[in-house]
């Protein structure tokens, strides 16, 4: 397909210069197909995959009609995860600064709920939230849909996998008739084809799989015992050396076992699974994003959403459930262009026939080369900061405080994400002491701080 600009379509002068800063150029197949359907508010069921650019061409349609003078809940986003919610509500945010006082509030569980209800009753422009949380604030009447003209379904067939359709439903009803509804799936599987015609009006089919570049995947498979995997993995950890790594388990206790497992062996590896707590959550994402962590165990489900820019490599401990979900863990590294790796560990024949395909290479795990001895550090420590946005600190006063008078070079900074109440700052671990002592000792916005160390 030809590139499309976003400049052909009829969009404010606002909305297109901010496009431009933020290097939205020409729009991927599933933004140029969806886009003039959004925009002439007609309800679209979209098939596209992870990373195809889905949220900006949602984000944009329903930014495009916001009344920004109205205080009232115009659009609601649901989606199947925390992650996948909080990545959505930052693209949003991005998208709209193209205009003053947007506010975009974020409702999932795993925080304070009278904290939610406190910030609803100052007025919202959009919510982007997951089900079960939802479900709470309608059932609770403390929050307003009468206003809303935007629903979105984010990845709904895995909400549908994780057991929501129900909750959908009943939050639907909740929501006023006369919508526009937007779903977008990665897959068409025949619920979600049923869900459509339950829940939109005369829909826009839209199929971008097809067009969209394949990600380039070394797949490698790898036969083992079940008493050999933990070596084969870091086996493979040493012998291919990943930058970042996803390893993917079945199950929550297996996760949890395996970074145990791994740290063990002096490789830096933290777990995330549906059992941690929301803050404890934040922080592994945090570190894993920001390259503070070299390894991430995760589950499935706890995966969902979790957005990492050049992965290196993808490890399946276990095998995967079914296709579709093989191809969604595989498909998180290789992006943008790069090559990525992705292993597998198996131990039955069988295995062999069910992913036979000419590109796949099936190895014995004893061709890896065998190591005692191997130690995995990160390239970066991640810096606490007790303040965030409700300080309106802001990633330029962390820079400027770590890097004035003598202090840091830029270079050494990595990623900053401010949250609510504080900030994780990646800093090359060779410095993080001197950073440290720079945010103890010094002053942010003329105001003190403190700090410390995420371990």
């Amino acid at each position: 397909m030809n590139e499309i600009n976003f400049s052909t379509l009829k969009l404010s002068p606002a909305m297109l210069a901010n496009l431009e800063t933020l290097e939205y150029k020409s729009m991927t197949p599933v933004q140029a197909q969806s886009l003039p359907e959004i925009l002439q508010n007609r309800d679209v069921i979209v098939q596209a995959k992870t990373g195809s650019g889905k949220t900006a061409a949602f984000g944009i349609g329903l930014l495009h009609k916001l009344n920004v003078k109205s205080f009232k809940i115009q659009s609601m986003i649901i989606c199947p995860t925390r992650e996948l919610a909080d990545q959505v509500a930052k693209e949003l945010r991005r998208l709209a600064r193209f205009a003053h006082n947007i506010k975009i509030l974020m409702l999932y569980g795993g925080t304070p709920f009278k904290r939610q209800v406190n910030s609803l009753s100052h007025g919202a422009h959009i919510v982007v939230g997951t089900p079960g949380r939802l479900i709470q604030h309608i059932s609770e009447r403390t929050i307003n849909l009468e206003a809303m003209n935007t629903l979105v379904l984010d990845e709904a067939d895995r909400m549908l996998d994780m057991g929501f359709f129900d909750d959908i439903k009943k939050i639907i009803t909740n929501t006023p008739a006369k919508r526009q509804t937007m779903l977008f799936s990665a897959t068409y599987p025949d619920e979600i084809m049923s869900l459509s015609a339950e829940i939109q009006k005369d829909a826009v089919n839209i199929q971008t799989i097809s067009q969209e570049s394949a990600n380039k995947i070394i797949e490698r498979f790898y036969k083992t015992n079940f008493d050999e995997k933990l070596q084969a993995t870091v086996n493979i950890l040493s012998s291919f050396k990943p930058e970042s790594t996803i390893i993917f388990c079945n199950t929550k206790v297996k996760a949890q076992e395996l970074a145990d497992d791994l740290q063990k062996q002096d490789i830096d590896a933290l777990a995330i699974h549906g059992d941690l707590e929301q803050f404890v959550r934040t922080d592994v994402l945090v570190q894993f994003s920001n390259h503070s962590c070299p390894v991430l165990v995760a589950t499935d489900v706890a995966a969902r959403g979790l957005d990492v820019k050049n992965l290196s490599a993808v490890i399946n401990y276990d095998i995967p459930n079914d296709s579709d979900t093989y191809t969604h863990r595989i498909g998180r590294t290789g992006r943008a262009g790069k090559e990525g790796l992705a292993f597998t560990l198996y131990v039955k024949d069988e295995i062999e026939d069910i992913y036979a395909d000419e590109k796949r290479i099936f190895e014995d795990a004893k061709a890896l080369h065998v190591t005692d001895l191997i130690k995995i550090l990160p390239k970066n420590v991640t810096l606490v900061i007790e303040g965030g946005k409700r300080e309106k600190l802001r990633a330029g006063d962390i820079l400027g405080a770590l890097t004035a008078q003598g202090g840091l070079e830029g270079k050494s900074i990595g990623k900053i994400d401010i949250y609510d109440r504080q900030s994780y700052v990646a800093i090359e671990r060779k410095y993080i002491d001197k950073a440290y002592q720079l945010i103890q000792n010094g002053k942010l916005k003329g105001r003190k701080f403190s700090a410390w160390i995420l371990k």
